[in-house]
């Protein structure tokens, strides 16, 4: 079984680059752990854009079940359809990343956002 877990940072001023960490762990094993600058996207796309890097990532395991841990609730709304949003970029983005996850055999996305155990662990394993 894969454990990834991830997030996306967007900095504070516009047009900066925004930081993607993920860690990827095969039976509680660490595979990999990486820490990517990508160019400049909008604030509310930011961890949107960290799942798509992982996704790439994880291709090698397309097969294999997966669990994505992320510390995101509006995302996860987003993923599971009750967001509300109107926001254009929000969703064209969410129909291009459910077009990633859809490839995957057994993926599953877990907000951790609500459980301070987990929380601890998924902020101790991203810290550079």
């Amino acid at each position: 079984m894969i454990k990834a877990y991830f997030v996306g940072i967007s900095t504070e001023y516009e047009g900066e680059d925004i930081e993607v960490r993920y860690a990827i762990f095969k039976d509680e094993e660490l595979i990999t752990k990486k820490t990517v600058f990508q160019e400049y996207v909008k604030p509310a796309v930011v961890n949107q854009n960290a799942l798509v890097t992982l996704l790439k990532e994880l291709k090698d395991y397309i097969n294999d079940e997966i669990t994505v841990i992320m510390n995101d609730p509006a995302l996860n709304e987003l993923l599971r359809g009750v967001s509300q949003t109107k926001n254009a970029d929000v969703l064209k983005t969410l129909k291009y990343t459910r077009g990633k996850i859809g490839k995957f055999s057994s993926l599953t996305v877990k907000d951790i956002s609500q459980d301070k155990p987990e929380l601890a662990k998924w902020n101790e394993i991203l810290q550079p």
